[in-house]
């Protein structure tokens, strides 16, 4: 399989059509295997993934010297095609809390020393706050990744979970390349304001949360026991009534993959990057397996008949429950 490129906006660099976003090898949705994960970030490098996604607070640095160590141990070749998309900003505690997102300009170069040492590379290559810092103006946040940029640290800006209006403070500060953002078949908020916005400026999405979190991958059940130390375990969207509902709409999605002979996760993935050459979608595969079947995906083609069914078996706003907690829903960006 040859997997295609996409440009991060107008000033970013070409990237593989799919991203791996690396998180849940070290953090949020349980135990995870540490040879099998580096295995799995040596195999998505072979197939030809460029863009690695982490955020340095994931597991308190512990996903960052992770892929330091399948990049110090992957192939020369497929070392250096690899592209690092890096968030910072979030404050942990020794229990593993979330307390507050720091934007100062201070903070964003001792993030980015910190970064670069568990890396073990010599620059980001995309480098944005993973929220925005309310008590500090965006323009200082990236004024401070400008000032990287220009002196090598960085390549390229990003954004995290913005809206529009902060978009275009941001873009009126530096070039942007791109905005990572949740974008799902059940997760499409960013259709009304942000994505033509970002679509006017030149900038692209990576989209993370592209199977919802596994919940439309076709492999989550009803009955399945989450540890305390997994994100769904408090996640709306899995509790209840609203986990029975939402999965309803994945059967109904299964129906229109068996008749394509493809997965759930497949046509899901699919999807996403339908929705135009501007979107990367971050796929969340921790085993190999997962992403041999994430990667199937590029070799799925959807019709104008396949994605009017698709809307008609998932709608828009079809989802029960907020994508978030209560709590971690305070931090999104006020501007959304």
């Amino acid at each position: 399989m040859t997997i295609p490129t996409r440009s991060l906006g107008t000033t970013g660099p070409q990237v593989s059509a799919l991203g791996l976003g690396c998180m849940g090898m070290s953090a949020l949705y349980g135990e995870a295997d540490r040879a099998e994960s580096v295995a799995t970030i040596h195999a998505a490098l072979e197939a030809g993934v460029t863009l690695l996604d982490t955020g340095d607070f994931y597991a308190m640095g512990h996903n960052e010297m992770l892929i330091g160590e399948a990049l110090r141990t992957a192939p020369a070749a497929r070392r250096e095609q690899a592209l690092t998309s890096v968030k910072f900003g979030a404050l942990r505690d020794p229990d593993g809390g979330w307390n507050a997102y720091d934007g100062r300009p201070a903070a964003v170069k001792n993030f980015a020393a910190y970064s670069l040492q568990r890396l073990g590379v010599d620059h980001i290559d995309v480098y944005r706050i993973a929220r925005v810092d309310p008590d500090v103006p965006i323009e200082e946040t990236v004024g401070a990744i400008a000032e990287l940029v220009e002196k090598g640290h960085v390549r390229h800006i990003g954004l995290s979970e913005v809206g529009a209006a902060t978009i275009r403070r941001a873009a009126a500060t530096a070039p942007i390349s791109d905005v990572q953002i949740e974008y799902a078949l059940i997760s499409r908020g960013i259709e009304a304001e942000i994505l033509p916005t970002v679509r006017e400026l030149g900038i692209a999405i990576t989209a993370y949360g592209v199977l919802s979190r596994g919940l439309i991958s076709g492999h989550f059940t009803a009955d399945r026991k989450l540890g305390a130390g997994d994100f769904r375990a408090f996640s709306p969207r899995f509790q209840g009534d609203n986990l029975q509902h939402n999965l309803a709409l994945v059967e109904s999605l299964r129906k229109i993959a068996e008749q394509k002979g493809v997965s759930v996760a497949q046509i899901a993935i699919a999807w996403v990057l339908s929705r135009g050459e501007d979107i990367v979608p971050l796929i969340g595969a921790r085993t190999r397996e997962r992403l041999a079947e994430s990667l199937g995906a590029l070799e799925v083609t959807l019709d104008a008949e396949d994605l009017a069914a698709i809307e008609l078996a998932v709608p828009a706003d079809a989802a029960a429950g907020d994508r978030y907690p209560a709590s971690a829903m305070a931090h999104l960006d006020s501007e959304r």
